[in-house]
């Protein structure tokens, strides 16, 4: 089981690095400078005209690229 959700863990960061990140320099990256540059980014959950949002630091130098991302990947998700 551990090796299924370990397994399912990378092929879920290669296809957000192919489609969300094709063309930042991000796309190379190994999965150790993802998770020290992206995974880590501190956010706060915010709530309010009944959604959920989640609110990240403007000070922290890869949030751009991680909402960036996240943007990339909500336009491909409503196509």
């Amino acid at each position: 089981m551990r090796l299924t959700i370990v397994a399912l863990a990378a092929e879920l960061t290669a296809w957000m690095q192919l489609l969300a990140l094709h063309h930042q320099p991000a796309r190379r990256w190994e999965p150790k400078r993802l998770r020290y540059r992206l995974y880590t980014i501190p956010a706060a959950i915010a709530h309010g005209g009944r959604q959920i949002r989640l609110r990240y630091p403007g000070h922290h130098p890869w949030v751009t690229l991680l909402t960036g991302a996240l943007t990339a990947l909500t336009i491909l998700d409503s196509t």
